[in-house]
């Protein structure tokens, strides 16, 4: 579970809650009209701009936003130096044992392929396509979470010119000039609200999601195509080094220097 997502969601939908109450009842913010022009109309104009197909699949990583499971660079490296040092001292068919225990559908499959004899640039290929599958599955999710950002103020502002046209045409009648200019602000209330608190956030919290699945994926090929080659143990951590932040770079020379 993503903690900083839900405080976020929480926080900022408490905050608006509390300021709204802090001078007004929160009845007055309430409106169906307003809720059916900002979500029916920012649905409808993603449903244009892209494929039914696609628009759904974004319902499946949602769950991304706040649901995650991270793995640690530092453990999926030494993972990796225990397949080399075992398939250096063994040979390859000695991974066939631990395959078993990976639950890694994308590791397992290049490692399958290295046991079964596959050549190294068949496993980058491989490898390589299923980066790039990843990657513009992942884009589609993102790349409708912005576009529905872009979209929900502009209907929050179609929903403000409805109720002006709507004031307008009843000037005759003070009495309903106000609550009509209130719904008519309302729906660009719920146009910029969904769209920084909901549409965009998630847009780029999806985008930094792909780009540390991405990074992983490289790591694994990289590790991958060093136990084909035969890379010893220790070069191959080098190698994987790379792929640590700065912290754990720095983390590990003093452990290097301590010694």
């Amino acid at each position: 579970m993503d903690i900083a997502t839900i405080i976020g969601i929480v926080s900022g939908i408490g905050l608006v809650i509390v300021s709204i109450l802090m001078n007004s009842g929160l009845g007055i913010f309430v409106s169906i009209p307003s809720l059916m022009i900002v979500l029916g109309g920012t649905i409808a104009a993603t449903l244009v701009a892209y494929p039914l197909k696609e628009f759904m699949s974004v319902m499946g990583l949602l769950i991304r936003v706040f649901i995650v499971k991270t793995k640690d660079p530092e453990k999926v490296i030494e993972m990796l130096m225990e397949l080399a040092s075992n398939a250096k001292k063994g040979g390859l068919l000695t991974l066939e044992k631990s395959i078993k225990d990976i639950d890694d559908p994308f590791l397992v499959n290049a490692l399958q392929m290295t046991v079964d004899g596959a050549a190294t640039s068949a496993i980058i290929k491989s490898m390589k396509q299923e980066i790039s599958f990843l990657k513009k599955k992942h884009k589609v999710g993102w790349e409708i979470f912005s576009t529905m950002g872009g979209y929900s103020p502009a209907f929050g502002m179609v929903g403000t010119l409805i109720g002006l046209v709507q004031m307008l045409s009843s000037l005759d009648d003070p009495s309903t000039i106000g609550p009509k200019m209130a719904v008519a602000m309302i729906t660009t209330f719920y146009g910029t609200l969904f769209a920084n608190l909901f549409f965009l956030p998630m847009s780029m919290k999806l985008e930094r999601r792909s780009a540390k699945e991405t990074v992983h994926m490289a790591l694994l090929q990289e590790g991958v195509i060093g136990i084909r080659e035969g890379v010893n143990p220790r070069t191959l951590e080098d190698r994987l080094s790379i792929y640590l932040d700065s912290k754990k770079k720095d983390d590990e020379k003093g452990k290097e220097k301590g010694k």
